[in-house]
């Protein structure tokens, strides 16, 4: 079973232009999405999924000087198809969306949900669409959904709204009774953390959050973040003001 994970990323973000190349200890923010992606076991390959505008010219640029990485270049605004031709052309069998303004992106969080979602399957009880966003209790910016091709494949024949289009995954999770879905929950009620990089605060946590944490060649996970608000509560000030964009339909 082909598992890719497709991380959507493009330089024209509407609240935050060219947030994918910020720098966070000294590398883009797409490089260490790319990079904890990577430490994912269960993921047979990883696609940048951009789009062919000339002003991704760069983002192509520097994902390309990663090893291993492919790079699909499709619909500025029509993000499911790009979704689809990546995942078409590139054979997969299963998806795992990702986005790149979550550099805090925990690979054991994918992993424990492939597991679950490859479980179904071999128990004979598969289900269309995973995710740990259908009901929130993981931070914000630790989002995964992980669903089949042939899903992806329906939404992209059956979809018709700009916003189902644009967001890639809303015509299979607003259509329960057209797909299985499954909810991957926390033990432990967590959404109110904001790990996402939408506006320059949001960017500002992440920095005193890699500060803290990071270290070449090693990926720290979500629990460490949980332990370090523990110990500095204050950061969690930093983008408190800060609301999540409302998804337009």
């Amino acid at each position: 079973m082909k598992i890719v994970a497709i991380i959507q990323a493009r330089m024209g973000s509407t609240r935050f232009p060219g947030k994918v190349l910020e720098t966070i200890c000294g590398k883009a923010m797409i490089t260490h999405v790319i990079e904890r992606t990577k430490e994912a076991k269960s993921i047979s390959q990883i696609i940048v999924a951009t789009t062919s505008s000339e002003k991704d010219d760069r983002l192509v640029r520097e994902v390309e000087q990663i090893e291993v990485i492919s790079v699909f270049r499709g619909n500025e605004e029509d993000v499911l198809e790009r979704y689809y031709r990546a995942a078409q052309q590139n054979g997969a069998e299963v998806i795992v969306r990702i986005t790149s303004d979550c550099p805090l992106i925990d690979p054991a969080i994918m992993d424990r949900m492939i597991e679950v979602y490859v479980k179904r399957i071999t128990e004979r009880t598969p289900v269309d669409y995973l995710s740990n966003t259908l009901v929130r209790t993981f931070p914000r910016g630790l989002d995964v959904e992980v669903f089949s091709l042939n899903a992806l494949e329906r939404a992209f024949h059956e979809a018709k709204k700009y916003y189902q289009r644009e967001h890639v995954t809303p015509y299979i999770w607003r259509h329960p009774r057209k797909f299985t879905l499954e909810c991957f929950k926390n033990n432990e009620d967590l959404s109110f953390h904001r790990w996402t990089v939408d506006e320059k605060e949001d960017l500002q946590l992440i920095r005193e959050i890699y500060r803290e944490l990071y270290g070449e060649g090693r990926c720290f996970h979500f629990k460490e973040v949980i332990d370090l608000f523990t110990r500095r509560p204050h950061l969690c000030e930093i983008n408190a003001h800060i609301t999540q964009k409302e998804l337009v339909h």
